[in-house]
């Protein structure tokens, strides 16, 4: 079972890795519009320059309607683009946005945590002895 779930723990990885790396971010966008206009030459026989500016304008769901697809396999790469950029790229892009604008600047570093924790245990001895001492003291209750 877990053999099966590998490729689904890979692409979430990839994803998370990609969400957090705006080089990664822009670097797949542009991929996947060179990948989606060299396979839109290749379905519809058209140029590679006007194939990429259809990836272009179908990418960002403008859809001029200047150039579509006529073949059923470049109508399946439409679909796939429009989805991938509605569904994945362009949220991506907007919560790597959102998560530089959107600082808490009294979030505490790894050391204040650490310190914290360890004053915490400090604390919790000295009531932990205190309690211990007036445990055996009478009317302690």
């Amino acid at each position: 079972m877990k053999l099966l779930l590998w490729p689904f723990h890979a692409v979430y990885h990839g994803l998370v890795w990609v969400a957090n790396s705006p080089r990664a971010l822009f670097g797949s966008y542009l991929a996947m519009l060179a990948v989606g206009g060299a396979l839109y030459s290749a379905f519809e026989d058209k140029g590679l320059g006007d194939s990429v500016w259809w990836a272009v304008v179908t990418a960002s769901t403008v859809g001029y309607g200047d150039t579509y697809p006529t073949t059923a396999g470049g109508r399946v790469l439409a679909g796939l683009l429009i989805s991938i950029m509605v569904l994945l790229v362009i949220p991506l892009i907007t919560a790597h946005f959102a998560s530089k604008l959107i600082v808490d600047r009294d979030v505490f570093r790894h050391e204040e945590q650490e310190e914290i924790k360890q004053n915490l245990r400090v604390v919790r001895e000295l009531v932990e002895r205190l309690s211990a001492g007036s445990a055996g003291r009478p009317g302690a209750d």
